[in-house]
């Protein structure tokens, strides 16, 4: 047996050999057969991993931005005494840095009606100011206007409310509340037709079925307040900094009050949505591994198949280093290409995303992302590079794991065994 010759690692002919083994011919068309399963495996797991931590990122920040474009980033509510001093705290409290704005409300329930249908509401009171200060309602107006909104007893609606309702801006809607004048006889219900000033779309189907915006003065006589509001809702420049606020926000207030940050509000939602996000994080990555496995099987096949080759190579001076380095590149070439198709599939697609559901969609006749059912008119993909570095560098992984052991044993054979019977 000649001796060992040193090459420097990764020298041409290991990479020729390793190539040479990927495309294996027709008596190995099984072991290739693997090799195309695994490299399939890898990167419709990553792909798949990437598509989906972008939706689930999609909908945590498509619904946070609806949310908290419509509620307050704070709540402040009144102790002790109603909020008749409204005005002098929304002034201060709007004097505190990072605050954008501090809305006064009036909020409340009713049921809103026309000669076609009805629907339960939930009525809010705001200063015209406020309102279009409020982008989320202020530049998504569909019909109508907002102009002289504090002016007139008009009112502003959802999107969809409107069409259940079968009703357009300019239209006559009537509200009804179970708080209406107290009389001998009882409480009567207060029932009072609005003119329809404007019809705004937020794109959170909920919201946009449900909401009716009023003048801040009309709601307060509409629900028999005594010049007090409901709460300020307070907005942010930061929401995900809301405890730095949360001080100088009583501060300010300069009276008992109790806050509600929109973590409190919203906590049971979005601690699901983390929850749902984690567990599909790791059954997909199960895919990933799956496929790495596959690498783990089809190297070892073809090492017990190349065990001719591996001896000559030996016998012909080749290091057990240069054995183990031919069958390293040979599975670590299918995971690394896998990985890297599986990458940019998942990004084309999480680019394409609503294109691809509504072609689907097209295609199949069917509703396949029902707005009523997941709060949003569309479906959204929000791409974060950490996240995906963090999945591609996990299947690069696993896939020069998967390569050690077999590559291992090629580098073990012993030459002698191996052509023994030869």
């Amino acid at each position: 047996m000649s001796e060992t010759v040193q090459t420097r690692p990764f020298a041409p002919f290991e990479w020729l050999l390793s190539g040479r083994y990927l495309r294996a011919r027709r008596k190995e068309g099984f072991i290739s057969v693997i090799a195309g399963f695994s490299f399939l495996g890898i990167m419709l797991g990553v792909a798949t991993l990437i598509i989906v931590m972008a939706v689930m990122n999609g909908f945590r920040k498509e619904l946070l931005d609806k949310i908290l474009g419509l509620n307050g980033h704070l709540l402040v509510q009144p102790l002790e005494s109603p909020l008749t001093d409204w005005k002098d705290v929304a002034d201060r409290i709007n004097q505190v840095p990072g605050i954008r704005l501090a809305a006064p409300v009036v909020d409340g329930q009713g049921l809103a009606s026309s000669p076609f249908n009805a629907s339960g509401v939930f009525i809010r009171g705001i200063r015209a100011e406020d309102l279009n200060n409020l982008t989320s309602i202020a530049k998504n107006i569909k019909q109508g206007s907002l102009e002289g909104f504090d002016e007139g007893q008009g009112v502003a609606i959802g999107r969809r409310l409107a069409d259940t309702l079968s009703l357009h801006a300019g239209d006559t809607i009537t509200l009804i509340s179970p708080k209406g004048a107290v009389t001998p006889f009882g409480t009567t219900p207060r029932i009072k037709p609005y003119k329809i000033a404007a019809v705004f779309e937020i794109g959170m189907s909920e919201y946009d079925a449900s909401f009716v915006f009023m003048p801040l003065t009309e709601a307060q006589a509409y629900f028999n307040r005594a010049n007090d509001v409901s709460a300020i809702e307070v907005f942010t420049n930061n929401p995900d900094k809301i405890d730095a606020f949360r001080k100088s926000v009583t501060e300010a207030a300069g009276r008992p009050i109790f806050l509600v940050d929109w973590r409190q509000r919203n906590a049971t939602f979005f601690n699901a949505l983390q929850v749902e996000r984690n567990v599909m994080f790791l059954i997909l990555t199960m895919i990933v591994l799956v496929a790495a496995l596959n690498i783990v099987s089809g190297l070892i096949m073809l090492v017990k198949d190349k065990g001719q080759d591996i001896a000559i190579l030996r016998t012909m001076g080749a290091s057990q280093g240069a054995i183990m380095r031919i069958f390293l590149i040979t599975g670590a070439s299918i995971g690394v290409v896998g990985t890297l198709v599986g990458f940019f599939v998942g990004m084309l697609i999480c680019l394409n995303i609503e294109s691809i559901r509504q072609f689907l969609s097209w295609l199949t006749s069917t509703e396949l992302f029902d707005p009523t059912l997941y709060f949003l008119s569309k479906l959204p993909a929000e791409i974060d590079f950490g996240e995906t570095s963090a999945v591609v560098i996990m299947a690069l992984t696993l896939s020069f794991l998967a390569t050690l052991y077999p590559s291992w044993r090629a580098a073990r054979l012993d030459p002698v065994e191996a052509l023994r019977y030869e």
